[in-house]
């Protein structure tokens, strides 16, 4: 924290004139900044809404590259729309693009014309999650033959590292196979939304995968993921599914590269 007199000295600085220029470019009721001029001072309102037009034109193309399944389900009228209340609620903080629009899924969940589509919401966190593990470190995924290298009485106390792709998504709706439906230009069958489906987005390799999870995979793989014992997070999912096959589980994270590494603990 700073001392007193910097903080102070800071909170009394002047905004830059990027800060000034910048800040009415996502509301469109705010006038045109008093910096911004025009040649011999004409057209200054009219040269600046061109230009804030094109900002917006920008972020809502930028939302429709991270969201293609939401943007095909929706229509584009209805997703520019959206977009456009998002963007004005919550304007950029990074130059780069790919980094915006992690708080849309969120308002989408609150955005009361999507409320007719529950599993909306849902289905773009996946979106999210497919493009943040696309952007993630590359790192070796853990071997099935490092993990049978753990002593039998060893197994219940081993903790995994994640692969950086790593990332879990849990749904009351079928949104695993709304995304798969809707990211591509095939048709879309009949789906039954209230079917609940989590998801395990990984990658491997060059190519991020979606996986639909079995019940309590989600709940399993997250305690994993949280860094704590597998002993405790097959009770966790046994106690929540007893059906639940920790043999198929361990077998399916393996496969899809979830993990990178393990560290065994004491024996019980």
């Amino acid at each position: 924290m700073l001392p007193d007199p910097e903080r102070r000295a800071s909170a009394e600085r002047p905004p830059s004139y990027a800060a000034i220029f910048s800040a009415a470019l996502t509301a469109p009721t705010r006038d045109t900044p008093g910096i911004v001029t025009g040649p011999k001072g004409k057209a200054t309102v009219r040269r600046y809404n061109v230009y804030r037009n094109n900002v917006m034109v920008s972020l809502i193309d930028a939302l429709a590259a991270v969201y293609p399944a939401v943007l095909r389900i929706t229509g584009p009228d209805f997703f520019r729309a959206m977009a456009r209340f998002h963007i004005r609620q919550t304007p950029p903080t990074s130059p780069l693009l790919f980094k915006y629009g992690r708080d849309f899924p969120a308002f989408i969940e609150g955005y009361e014309h999507a409320a007719a589509m529950p599993w909306l919401a849902d289905t773009a966190r996946i979106e999210r999650a497919w493009l943040d593990a696309y952007h993630a470190a590359d790192a070796e995924p853990l071997s099935g033959a490092t993990l049978a290298a753990v002593p039998h009485e060893m197994l219940a106390s081993v903790r995994f590292t994640p692969h950086p792709a790593t990332r879990i998504t849990r749904s009351a709706f079928a949104a695993v196979a709304i995304f798969a439906a809707n990211r591509g230009a095939g048709p879309v069958g009949t789906i039954d939304a209230a079917a609940p489906e989590d998801a395990l987005i990984t990658r491997p390799d060059i190519e991020v995968v979606v996986r639909r999870l079995p019940p309590g995979g989600a709940l399993f793989l997250a305690a994993l993921v949280a860094g704590r014992p597998l002993g405790d997070a097959a009770a966790d999912a046994l106690e929540a599914v007893p059906s639940f096959d920790i043999g198929a589980a361990i077998a399916g994270m393996i496969d899809a590269g979830a993990f990178t590494a393990i560290h065994p603990g004491d024996a019980p």
